[in-house]
């Protein structure tokens, strides 16, 4: 069991380092916690944060964040954002970038790869045959190493894929392990690049992006981390931009630059750099 001044010290490391609030969180901290300490050879959860700060290999921190940060998705969650991409923000892309056919689409809280999948699969839909003349290529980023592995495996259950169209399930998967699991065809896998990324961190972004997917990575911030996190979102995106996020998820209107579309649809004005 972590004692309070323990729980105060993962709490705050998580917090300076990653805007994630987790002062409300100490039965989750602590059952997650526990187990691992124990298998691992600490005799508290204070011998196993000093060996956190003096860990030079980043080891001890990747597990740390993969321990405490929760990856559920799904394929065709909140479907309605994928609809209304592909029936709005994709046909005004398509003709804003018809000259240099180039997109630029970020997935910020990607997982366990779900949701980038599922983006390149509305892209594929949408474009046709068009799609080799397109840089359709997707950035999805996470702060959990281990979610990402799963990502760039592509591998699922076919239970996590039966609520998929059966066209995309067929095109886009194909079955091993005696057809109980899924594999991401290497046509879908090349159409996403995963990476590791902070949101705290300075964004490396060269080029401004279009379209931005921000679902249900905000509900572990406090306002103020979510006012500067999307400040900085508002910074990196092209005029006219679209920004995702949950439909649980809540933004202060007035603490931020973007024009509410609807309910968890954002844009930024067009025609402001």
């Amino acid at each position: 069991m972590i004692t309070d001044e323990e729980f105060l010290r993962i709490s705050g490391y998580m917090k300076k380092n990653y805007g994630i609030d987790l002062t409300q969180k100490k039965v989750i901290i602590n059952g997650r916690l526990d187990n691992y300490l124990r298998k691992s050879g600490y005799s508290t959860c204070t011998q196993y944060l000093d060996a956190l700060v003096k860990d030079k290999t980043g080891t001890l921190e990747k597990m740390l964040v993969n321990l405490l940060t929760t990856n559920h998705t799904y394929f065709m969650r909140e479907f309605e954002h994928f609809e209304f991409f592909r029936k709005t923000v994709l046909p005004w892309l398509k003709t804003k970038e018809e000259k240099t056919k180039s997109l630029r689409i970020w997935c910020g809280a990607s997982s366990t790869g779900e949701e980038p999948y599922m983006i390149a699969m509305v892209l594929a839909d949408f474009f046709g045959m068009d799609r080799k003349n397109w840089d359709t290529k997707i950035l999805a980023t996470d702060i959990s190493t281990r979610a990402l592995q799963q990502a760039m495996a592509g591998v699922y259950t076919a239970e996590q894929l039966k609520n998929l169209p059966g066209q995309w399930k067929k095109h886009f998967f194909k079955p091993v392990a005696g057809g109980s699991q899924f594999l991401v065809t290497e046509e879908l896998k090349k159409e996403v690049l995963f990476r590791q990324f902070n949101l705290m961190n300075r964004f490396p972004f060269k080029r401004k992006m279009h379209t931005v997917f921000l679902r249900n990575v905000m509900i572990y911030f406090d306002e103020d981390t979510k006012r500067q996190l999307l400040q900085k979102v508002y910074d990196f995106m092209e005029p006219g931009g679209y920004l995702f996020v949950g439909t649980t998820e809540t933004i202060d209107r007035g603490s931020t630059p973007f024009q509410i579309i609807q309910p968890s649809i954002f844009r930024k004005k067009e025609g402001n750099d």
